[in-house]
């Protein structure tokens, strides 16, 4: 009976790790100025990121999150700046809140990319499997 039990035992496990190895594809969505929310979401990136590097990740900021990826304002910036140097991070600010916020390329933090709509970039990502996280108020 004790080796059954370790049997399942070792074929949940293997499971468990199997799963865990699966890469994944995810796209976040921050529309908030809350500096939190910012910290919060790099923090998620990260860890993420160390825990599946095989996997790809896309944070598409938009409206209020405009601050998160100004080199002058951004709590953020450092972090930003290590992760975009990461083959399988992204993270993209959608121009037409840039044009609201009359904010130019030079304004960004190096690295930052840029979609002409940031809601349709998510439901782009959506459309071609990736999971959606949306972070934050």
């Amino acid at each position: 009976m004790k080796t059954v039990i370790n049997c399942i035992w070792a074929c949940l496990f293997s499971i468990i790790v199997m799963a865990q190895e699966q890469p994944v594809k995810i796209v976040f969505d921050v529309t908030s100025a809350n500096t939190k929310v910012h910290q919060s979401t790099v923090r998620h990136v990260k860890a993420m990121s160390e825990a599946y590097p095989n996997s790809q990740f896309e944070v598409v900021m938009y409206s209020g999150a405009m601050d998160m990826v100004l080199k002058d304002k951004s709590v953020v910036a450092e972090d930003i700046s290590k992760l975009v140097q990461k083959d399988n991070i992204d993270f993209v600010i959608c121009q037409g809140t840039m044009k609201r916020h009359k904010t130019k390329d030079s304004d960004l933090i190096k690295g930052v990319k840029q979609v002409p709509d940031g809601i349709l970039e998510i439901v782009s990502k959506q459309n071609q499997g990736w999971g959606y996280i949306k972070e934050g108020q």
